[in-house]
């Protein structure tokens, strides 16, 4: 792991960190492979059950690294895209924890974790057809996923940010925070989460993105193949029996 990436883990959850404080933890070749490299981590490691993003520093992100890019630098990875994430993001459940900003490629990174926690006054924002150019990291498909259509157009077509605030009022937002919070609360979010049961994290996550391509009728079929193996688990068995006898399960993840 590089320095511009920085990661914790404790407790069933891996805090990664950008590590570009001077550079408003712009998006380099150095912080994309970070990124992807945590979250093969995540996927990986069984004691995992949560990552949260955030970013060092005064904000969460300002998007690409665009003296990096002009010296030849693409901060894209083979099969998980620009930062590392966009394109493909981890089989596990991720959080953003935003302070300060999240505008362009910045905003599009938080938009490709599964929940956002942000301090109130954090500006969320894709500025980029104020430069002439095209958010084309995942912003005109995750803003009117999560957005009313004539919001996520204002946003896309003025450049104009905002808030995190209004964006926890349209369901943008999860959480939100006073500033300098966010870590905080991304955590205590993440620990609600990590203490369910991993198998049925990894499926209610797989199936809640996967419904959106199948019909009523094909929804209850793939729903099954997924969620089957899950209630035929030990684990299920093992979450049964721990809420019988009022206690706290184990999970083994089988």
């Amino acid at each position: 792991m590089s320095d511009e990436v920085l990661t914790d883990a404790d407790g069933g959850v891996l805090l990664i960190t950008l590590n570009r404080p001077e550079a408003r933890n712009a998006v380099n070749a150095a912080v994309a492979r970070g990124v992807a490299e945590a979250l093969d981590r995540l996927d990986a490691d069984d004691d995992l059950q949560v990552g949260i993003l955030t970013g060092a520093g005064k904000g969460f992100c300002s998007g690409m690294d665009l003296k990096a890019f002009v010296a030849g630098e693409r901060p894209h990875v083979e099969g998980r895209g620009f930062a590392g994430l966009v394109q493909r993001g981890p089989r596990k459940p991720l959080v953003a924890a935003i302070e300060g900003f999240a505008v362009a490629g910045g905003l599009e990174v938080a938009l490709s974790c599964d929940l956002v926690v942000a301090s109130r006054e954090a500006r969320l924002g894709i500025p980029e057809a104020k430069r002439g150019l095209v958010a084309a990291g995942g912003a005109l498909r995750r803003l009117p996923q999560r957005l009313p259509l004539g919001v996520a157009l204002e946003m896309a077509l003025t450049g104009d940010p905002i808030t995190a605030e209004r964006g926890y009022e349209l369901g943008l937002v999860n959480r939100v925070t006073d500033p300098g919070g966010a870590v905080d609360a991304a955590l205590e979010l993440a620990a609600a989460i990590a203490a369910n049961g991993p198998l049925a994290l990894d499926v209610t996550k797989a199936i809640v993105y996967r419904q959106g391509d199948w019909s009523d009728d094909e929804f209850w079929t793939e729903q099954a193949k997924l969620s089957d193996p899950v209630l035929n688990s030990e684990d299920a068995r093992e979450g049964a029996t721990a809420f019988a006898e009022k206690r706290d399960p184990v999970w083994k993840g089988r």
